[in-house]
């Protein structure tokens, strides 16, 4: 048994979900009133929830009872896709192959170029860093398109953000602070470039309405008219945004 940096939240070692390719998670909640299964499609994990009083014996037994059920989910989740050579990943929502050409000179970390039946991604140096420095290209790229876009909408808005960050965020795509820093997830630069608009439309919006109300959508509708045609994208593909590039402790389930 490992216990996580939230003491509420314990992670169980069993080999029978590892050969399902999963983890079984349990969580307590105080407000709890009984035990609740979920299976995470982004961390495939099997997540427990269980009242305070129950013992933690209570969820592998809770778990076997619908393990039927669990292997199905399991079943129906997508493959992750790691960045390694010639893996094939959307970039502003179009298929790209990535392509380890090795060591270069005279050109950029990553080169775009037609390939045989996707475009390619040529990303060049030692082949041992190109997952990691191909990873923080992706990071750049996305932080290059949000900062455009989050220009636009803040001076549509007449607000200025204090500061903008792209990480790996764990539960939703963007996130806007009290304080007015805005932050986002760097694989919104894998989706069509108007659902990176979009998101960033919806927190710098947050920056004159903290909330979720009709002024707040009215705002965010003014300065991005594809407002629903992005939330449905998102609602149908964001997800599998998720598969590229994670590790299997890093998937979280997105929101915004």
């Amino acid at each position: 048994m490992r216990r996580t940096p939230d003491s509420a939240r314990l992670t169980l070692d069993d080999p029978r979900f590892e050969a399902l390719g999963a983890r079984l998670e349990v969580r307590r909640h105080p407000k709890a009133r009984r035990m609740t299964l979920r299976v995470s499609r982004t961390q495939r994990a099997v997540v427990v929830t269980l009242p305070s009083q129950c013992e933690i014996g209570e969820a592998n037994s809770f778990v076997e009872r619908h393990i039927d059920w669990v292997r199905e989910r399991l079943g129906a989740i997508p493959e992750p896709v790691p960045l390694v050579n010639r893996a094939l990943i959307p970039l502003r929502g179009v298929p790209h192959r990535i392509v380890f050409c090795g060591r270069r000179t005279g050109t950029g970390l990553v080169t775009a170029a037609e390939g045989p039946d996707y475009r390619e991604l040529h990303v060049s140096g030692p082949l041992d860093a190109a997952p990691r420095r191909f990873k923080q290209w992706l990071f750049d790229e996305a932080r290059r398109d949000l900062d455009r876009s989050v220009a636009v909408h803040a001076r549509r808005l007449n607000v200025h953000p204090k500061r903008i960050s792209v990480r790996d965020q764990k539960s939703r795509w963007g996130s806007c602070s009290s304080t007015g820093s805005l932050s986002f997830s760097w694989r919104l630069v894998m989706a069509p470039p108007f659902v990176l608009d979009y998101v960033a439309a919806h927190e710098v919006a947050h920056l004159r309405e903290m909330n979720h109300g009709p002024r707040f959508w009215s705002l965010v509708e003014q300065t991005m008219p594809r407002m629903e045609e992005a939330k449905n994208w998102l609602q149908v593909y964001g997800m599998d945004l998720h598969r590229y590039g994670a590790e299997p402790d890093e998937r979280a389930d997105p929101a915004v």
